[in-house]
């Protein structure tokens, strides 16, 4: 029985590594801070005090939108809020993805135990519990603008905690009031502004650029594993990776990325000083890899430090101050602080791809592969064997669909609810095609070390450094050498698993320590 571990809700502390282990891992089990209790509590009383007076607050006592000016009753506060939830759930296309689901279940409860949003703690303990029981709320991908929050897809998880909508259990779609019953939860019957707390945030953006910028880290090291052994397949120079290269042009992320290079190279026999070296100098895709791994690696800081505030932040409306008996109508439901981070991270890390599937094009043809046999396949089969030549195009068509879907959409609005909501951000989507930038990036850094590998093989492994020796070792462990043409797509899947998995890192990092 694997032991569960504990990541504590607080409306403070959550990162973006206690939403992947949630997220992925069913393991770890969240729970609620008890000092947390405290704020929600008199927050909540606050509002049932609104509620019960009539005072004027939008969302408590209005209509939504541009319904802002009409009156609820008091009586009919609850229902306003169901109501909500239940014409709110339009969203649309492809179920996301249990984790996905998982860390928007997670953020939305960290979210209101900050206390300003005036929920019961039932609410919140209701959305932990389906995390804890392992409950998947079906929740459609698109239909959000980004602007007034994640409406639509958060109104998807407020049916399912009304026992209303559908869950996924082993891929099919099934009714979520049966698998509520199924662990022993019960419905929600949401009380006054708990409908619009729940749908009013940045959760669902938040949640896929969180994990795609999880991924995203761990693709920029696998891309500085993918260089390196390219690097020695070629024969080409360590010269350009001098740490004093680095000290005249300081940008963080290139020092680092040249540091990864050198300790993954150390001890190799295949890569060469400048001192007396046949080529004077490498193309770009090789002595410019820490000038753009490392770009890469600044863009991903910046990504990080935005999504890692967000993961704690209110971003609901209205906010409620209890304590200055206040109710405050404001903006903080607007997505651009995710949705411009979100553009920034699909674009750099199509770069990781771009120059990557450079590299594979090197390997594979003679012309620039200093040597090495055409598609990389041994000569003797060279013709009625194609070898390495068609991962190649698989990896310049997924860059080239990168460049598609790297158009920022944060630039893009479309005004909302009759002009009142007049500026959105697009943050979901900007985030949807960050994720699928990830995913298409993963498969191009795992067909670079396909070819790579194969390309140390044919030079019969002149001593390869510390980190990429572990790496060619891993690859062979799933994959073995192309001698003659085969179906390659399980061998390029293979690799892509070792990459999302994070184990080619974690294989590494054992020999070298960890990478930047």
């Amino acid at each position: 029985m694997v032991a569960q571990r504990e990541v504590v809700v607080n409306g403070q502390t959550l990162t973006i590594e206690q939403v992947a282990a949630v997220a992925y891992d069913h393991a770890h089990r969240v729970v609620l801070d008890p000092a947390a209790k405290t704020a929600v509590q008199t927050a909540r009383r606050f509002v049932d005090d609104l509620a019960a007076r009539g005072e004027v607050a939008y969302g408590i006592t209005t209509g939504f939108g541009n319904f802002k000016h009409v009156t609820i009753a008091a009586d009919q506060t609850a229902q306003l809020q169901v109501n909500l939830i239940r014409s709110h759930a339009v969203g649309v296309g492809r179920p996301l993805s249990e984790p996905e689901v998982r860390a928007m279940l997670l953020i939305r409860a960290n979210s209101l135990v900050k206390g300003h949003s005036g929920v019961r703690l039932e609410l919140i303990e209701a959305l932990m519990a389906l995390v804890n029981a392992g409950v998947y709320p079906h929740v459609p991908e698109q239909g959000s603008v980004g602007a007034s929050g994640d409406l639509a897809p958060l109104a998807h998880l407020g049916l399912a905690l009304m026992g209303e909508g559908e869950a996924w259990v082993n891929g099919q779609q099934v009714p979520i009031a049966d698998v509520l019953r199924r662990h022993g939860l019960q419905p929600i019957q949401f009380g006054a502004k708990e409908g619009l707390a729940l749908t009013n945030g940045t959760t669902f953006m938040t949640a896929v650029v969180s994990l795609a910028v999880g991924r995203a880290l761990i693709a920029a090291k696998v891309a500085d594993i993918a260089g390196a052994l390219t690097l020695e397949a070629i024969e080409g120079s360590i010269g350009p990776m001098d740490e004093r290269v680095a000290a005249l042009r300081p940008h963080p992320g290139h020092a680092q990325a040249a540091a990864n290079l050198r300790r993954l190279t150390k001890g190799s026999g295949s890569v060469a000083s400048l001192k007396g070296w046949k080529r004077v100098q490498d193309s770009y895709t090789l002595r410019c890899l820490p000038q753009v791994h490392g770009a890469v690696r600044d863009a991903l800081a910046h990504v990080r430090e935005v999504v890692a505030r967000e993961l704690n932040a209110a971003t609901d409306n209205p906010l409620v101050f209890p304590e200055d008996r206040e109710v405050l109508s404001a903006g903080n439901f607007h997505g651009e602080p995710i949705a411009l981070p979100a553009d920034y991270l699909g674009t750099a890390v199509a770069e990781l791809g771009s120059i990557s599937e450079r590299r594979t094009a090197k390997l594979v043809d003679p012309a620039t592969s200093e040597g090495l046999p055409a598609f990389l396949i041994p000569p003797s089969q060279a013709g009625l064997s194609s070898g390495l030549m068609i991962p190649q195009y698989t990896a310049a068509a997924l860059v080239s669909e990168n460049k598609v879907l790297a158009h920022p959409a944060s630039v893009d609005s479309i005004p909302t609810s009759a002009n009142q909501e007049d500026h959105v951000s697009m943050g979901s989507i900007a985030a949807r095609k960050a994720r699928e930038i990830v995913t298409n990036v993963e498969m191009v850094l795992a067909v670079e070390l396909l070819s790579a590998a194969q390309a140390v093989d044919l030079r019969e492994r002149r001593g390869l450094g510390q980190g990429t020796k572990v790496a060619h070792d891993l690859i062979r462990s799933k994959v073995p050498f192309v001698d003659r043409d085969r179906a390659l797509y399980p061998d390029m899947e293979a690799i892509a698993g070792l990459i999302r998995s994070g184990e080619l890192v974690r294989a590494v990092e054992r020999a070298v320590g960890s990478l930047a």
